[in-house]
């Protein structure tokens, strides 16, 4: 696990261009160990991008990135400290789930008892242990998300990215990938957290950065989101979210920061 006394993830004036478009316009990220951190934006606004490169399966055009110390350049050893729950799951359909997480734990160089305790462990928590040995094609939505989110965490990662990862849930499922959520971070565990569903952020986020046509827009505690954005009496964080994300004003009597934000 890295020292708490250093951020987890550092992004330095990140830029990412496909062509004539710019996907990214200069984000800067510095994210301490073991905070929640929760990224929003309307689609298009570049987090899935910032989510690949901070993960190393995509390269900026130019800025710099750390992710526990480790250039994300050199994915072999990014990987050792990473976790990643794609908002499109890789899941292998002809495995079980059971095959499936053995197959991640083998790839992760998890030792046999230990991958064996942890796969049930994780199994029994999820509701899934009763349909361990099913084929993933034989899954409703919510048992394959529930099933990538435990192979994404089942290496014990330093940090864990999340893209939309109560996408297809019940409520009770929902609930238990925030409770799980919480009890990472409480671990010491960094969660950069990605989704559209607001409540989930206000339940679990630390910290919220909004990103806006490729620039980070507005950062900071949600409630001081809130209570600082021109959303008028109703002090919600989707009403502070449409109100950095419209074009107009963005945060109100907030210290503008060298990346372009509104730090709050």
């Amino acid at each position: 696990m890295p020292s708490t006394n250093t951020a987890a993830i550092e992004a330095d004036d990140l830029r990412k261009r496909y062509g004539s478009e710019v996907a990214l316009d200069g984000v800067s990220l510095s994210i301490p160990t073991g905070t929640v951190y929760g990224f929003l934006g309307p689609n298009g606004a570049g987090k899935t991008t910032t989510m690949r490169i901070l993960t190393g399966l995509s390269r900026p055009s130019s800025g710099t990135v750390r992710v526990c110390g480790v250039d994300v350049a050199d994915r072999r050893a990014l990987a050792r400290h990473v976790g990643y729950l794609p908002e499109t799951p890789p899941l292998y359909e002809e495995f079980s789930a059971r095959e499936q997480l053995e197959y991640v734990a083998d790839l992760r160089d998890i030792a046999g008892e230990v991958a064996d305790e942890r796969i049930d462990r994780y199994l029994a928590e999820f509701e899934l242990l009763d349909d361990a040995d099913r084929r993933i094609s034989e899954y409703s939505k919510g048992m394959k998300q529930k099933t990538a989110f435990v192979q994404s965490v089942l290496h014990d990662p330093d940090v864990l990215f999340l893209d939309e990862p109560t996408s297809g849930l019940d409520p009770r499922a929902a609930r238990r990938i925030r409770e799980s959520i919480l009890a990472f971070a409480d671990a010491g565990t960094t969660v950069f957290l990605s989704t559209h569903i607001l409540p989930v952020v206000e339940a679990v986020a630390d910290e919220v950065g909004v990103l806006y046509e490729g620039r980070l827009v507005a950062e900071g505690p949600p409630d001081a989101v809130t209570s600082r954005a021109a959303t008028g009496d109703s002090g919600s964080l989707e009403d502070a979210f449409l109100a950095v994300t419209s074009g107009g004003e963005d945060v109100v009597d907030a210290e503008e920061t060298d990346s372009g934000s509104e730090r709050v």
